[in-house]
């Protein structure tokens, strides 16, 4: 009965093969077929984890999820439309019941879209003559308060990597008064071997360039332009033109809630002309700015010119899904599995190609998270506590979709035991390690470690401590809210493969195909790595579901605050 329930789920697996077929068989076959899937349901049988999860099923989801078809998987597009439906559908199909509004899968996600116009124009003046830039090619730019149309006059200065950060005794702003300025700075934050400083060679949240505009605000800046270079963002400027040049999500201001009128970026070579009146390069700038004793510097320059926005209202959808919980008490609380549904949709063209595929990113992590709704509804006994599977919207926009998942939840973030997100999967193959970074700093460490040991896999630490990559995905939002959450990601030694290739496999992707219309699927592709990861998933969060207790972050850390004050 099990070998019946996979072999046709697997078979109506993809949407499009599904539709194709519907339209040539018989009303006769489709009400035999529809028959023997409902009769599929688990019966005593034992069941054996890895079983449960197919590598063909994660690789046909993935397929279906980055087709053509899909538009790049852009919110508020039919390409949405598409993708959120088939997910709704395949959750309906493994079994889980829909845990959205009003009894349906789907969770509305209100937003409003900024994207800033090709005739948009900013001009650098000085005594010495203007600096003119092109869009796109120069900088990019966004009105955070969300205005049609947007005037700019604003003296700039330069604040190094724009931090305030008490606790290691670093504050570059050093009490200048950036009221109505612009301040520019590099994102990143001052390099480190200690742990205890700025995290050593892991990027901590000051680094992130999301910080950079939150804190400018709190200085009263009126806006932020960031220098781009690829050392310090972690990626090459063409990432920031496709992600920041078409429409940026946001959460939509309350009348008396204040933003920033300028929030941008500017390419490395903008940035040496720009910062060229202090009579420094760029790369003494950054020496400067690593430095505890730097000081602000004026320079001496006016940022000039109108920011166009086209400004809509609209809607996204997050897709969740559960299983509910066997045990009285506990399944009022949850274990919560998240991957993002979305992508940059359709953008600028390269090669020809404007289609934003997203197979890595993330229709790979969809397919986990539906093959895990299925392997769940095929145990032979519910978990004791709830298990919830969201697939979120707008994460590409700045995390949108968990954010107010997180803020919207249907089990409350105190309840909700811990988050298992999946985010970007090169289907390589077989994998000796494997990468959850974060899970170190909670309550969950030995657990994690003690599953690891069985599965045979070395706990890698993140192989780009540096790049932040906690802080870039949608985990971050329920940490902030107090839930112990992390990734659960592959490593970078594959079986029987040499010890750097899988390094180079992730370098090459991140150059050539991160955020680019090349992220297509590859029919090489070996999913084999991904069930591994999924299977290993699934056990940890049956492990955790079991649990006696809820689980919590170590002592010190800096989101146990967040989860003390959800249990109080």
């Amino acid at each position: 009965m099990l070998w019946c329930c996979r072999t046709i789920h697997m078979q109506i697996g993809l949407l499009h093969d599904t539709i194709q077929a519907m339209s040539k068989a018989p009303v006769t076959v489709l009400f035999i077929g529809l028959i023997l899937l409902l009769g599929c349901t688990p019966t005593g049988l034992t069941v054996d984890y890895d079983d449960l999860v197919s590598a063909d099923r994660i690789a046909a989801h993935t397929r279906f999820l980055s087709l053509d078809m899909l538009e790049g998987r852009g919110p508020a597009t039919r390409g949405e439309t598409l993708a959120t439906e088939y997910l709704a559908t395949q959750f309906d199909l493994a079994g889980a019941s829909p845990a959205g509004d009003n009894g349906s899968y789907f969770q509305t996600v209100p937003l409003v879209g900024v994207q800033s116009l090709s005739k948009t124009s900013l001009v650098w003046r000085s005594r010495q003559g203007n600096i003119g830039m092109k869009w796109l090619d120069d900088y990019v730019v966004v009105n955070h308060r969300q205005r049609p149309n947007e005037s700019i006059d604003h003296e700039a200065i330069f604040v190094g990597h724009g931090i305030v950060a008490p606790e290691f005794d670093w504050d570059d702003y050093k009490d200048a008064d950036v009221r109505d300025k612009i301040v520019v700075l590099f994102t990143n934050e001052p390099p480190s071997q200690d742990p205890d400083f700025f995290g050593g060679k892991a990027l901590t949240y000051y680094g992130r360039w999301s910080f950079k505009y939150e804190e400018a605000l709190r200085q009263g800046a009126s806006g932020v332009i960031i220098i781009h270079t690829t050392p310090t963002a972690g990626y090459p400027w063409k990432v920031v033109r496709n992600s920041w040049g078409g429409q940026n999500p946001y959460v939509q201001l309350g009348d008396k809630e204040n933003a920033l009128s300028v929030a941008g970026w500017v390419s490395k070579t903008m940035g040496e002309t720009i910062t060229a009146t202090t009579g420094k390069t760029l790369d003494q700038l950054l020496s400067d700015a690593n430095s505890p004793e730097f000081q602000p510097i004026p320079l001496n320059l006016r940022i000039q010119g109108e920011i166009h926005s086209a400004v809509n209202l609209f809607e996204t959808r997050n897709v969740v899904a559960k299983i509910s919980g066997s045990d009285t008490e506990r399944k009022n609380e949850a274990v919560l599995y998240t991957a993002h549904w979305d992508h940059l949709g359709v953008g600028f063209a390269v090669d020809g190609d404007n289609i934003y595929n997203g197979a890595v990113d993330n229709a790979s992590g969809c397919g986990i998270l539906l093959e895990l709704a299925y392997a769940f509804s095929q145990l032979n006994s519910a978990p004791e506590r709830t298990i919830i599977f969201a697939a979120v919207g707008a994460e590409e926009g700045g995390l949108r979709g968990s954010q107010y998942y997180a803020q919207h939840p249907s089990i409350a973030m105190s309840k909700t035991a811990v988050n298992l997100n999946y985010d970007g999967f090169l289907p390589l193959g077989r994998m000796k390690d494997i990468s959850l970074s974060g899970y170190e700093r909670t309550t969950l460490a030995p657990l994690v470690e003690e599953l690891a040991s069985e599965f045979g896999l070395t706990l890698s630490p993140d192989a780009y401590p540096e790049q932040g990559y906690y802080y870039r995905s949608d985990h971050f939002s329920f940490a902030k809210a107090g839930v112990p959450a992390f990734s659960v990601n592959p490593g970078t030694d594959y079986v029987n493969r040499p010890a750097d290739w899988g390094k180079e496999a992730e370098r090459h992707y991140i150059a050539e195909n991160y955020h680019q219309p090349s992220d297509h699927f590859d029919e090489k592709w070996d999913f084999n790595g991904l069930a591994q990861i999924t299977t290993f998933g699934l056990r940890l969060g049956l492990r955790i579901a079991a649990a006696p207790d809820l689980p919590t972050w170590k002592e010190g850390d800096e989101f146990l605050p967040a989860r003390k004050k959800s249990w109080q």
